[in-house]
């Protein structure tokens, strides 16, 4: 849709979150865990390089820095070490942003469903939500164990629209990074950015995203004027 306008968009019935990044302060502690797991194995690539591959799943990110032959070699072992890496070392440091548990309740009180579709893995995912504070308020979670494809494709909206039995036109996405936006757009969901996961406003708007905000504390207290009220 070329430069949408609220008018635009009829009343969501589901709103579908993203984690690391978009409820959770997890960016930095993934792009280290995948920069030490990299390294391990041989690829020496900076933390900047990493972090502007997080929002994707494994199966999106290895093959940015390794070859066909090393993904065939030791792919599955990197991906491994990583996980276990990022569970003993990091997962006990993430934090959820502010307001998340206060967004979501908003968002159940404007009548939508919640969802929420990450490219973590699914014991991640529950850990997540605990520590978010918000296992109760989530009707339906995907992660990347649900797929073939992590984003930037988009299996996982397709697995959400087909389990609450909605089309794209009736979904909002929100997401903190150019993947979510670019995922959500092939099947139609209009995506809602926040900054709060590091990417530029200018690299959201370009992916894609038809408005932005710094973060969940913003979106919530903003609500009435965003598109997830109208």
């Amino acid at each position: 849709m070329l430069n949408p306008t609220p008018e635009d968009f009829e009343l969501p019935k589901a709103a579908i979150f993203d984690l690391d990044g978009t409820l959770l302060d997890s960016v930095d502690l993934h792009a280290i865990a995948w920069q030490e797991a990299l390294q391990k194995f041989g690829r020496d690539v900076s933390f900047e390089q990493v972090r502007s591959q997080i929002g994707k799943g494994g199966d999106k990110l290895i093959p940015v820095f390794l070859s066909a032959d090393e993904q065939q070699d030791h792919g599955k072992e990197l991906e491994e070490w990583r996980s276990r890496r990022f569970k003993a070392e990091y997962l006990p440091l993430v934090r959820p942003f502010s307001a998340v548990p206060d967004l979501l309740r908003r968002v159940r009180d404007a009548g939508l469903q919640i969802a929420v579709a990450s490219s973590a893995k699914k014991d991640e995912v529950d850990k997540y939500l605990d520590i978010a504070r918000i296992t109760d308020l989530v009707d339906l979670k995907i992660s990347s164990d649900d797929v073939e494809e992590s984003k930037p494709a988009p299996d996982i909206f397709k697995i959400v629209l087909n389990k609450l039995k909605i089309d794209g036109a009736d979904a909002l996405a929100i997401g903190d990074t150019p993947y979510d936006a670019e995922a959500a757009e092939k099947v139609k969901v209009a995506t809602i950015g926040v900054l709060c996961g590091g990417f530029p406003e200018g690299s959201l708007r370009q992916a894609g995203c038809v408005e932005i905000y710094p973060g969940p504390a913003a979106l919530f207290t903003r609500f009435p004027g965003t598109l997830l009220a109208r």
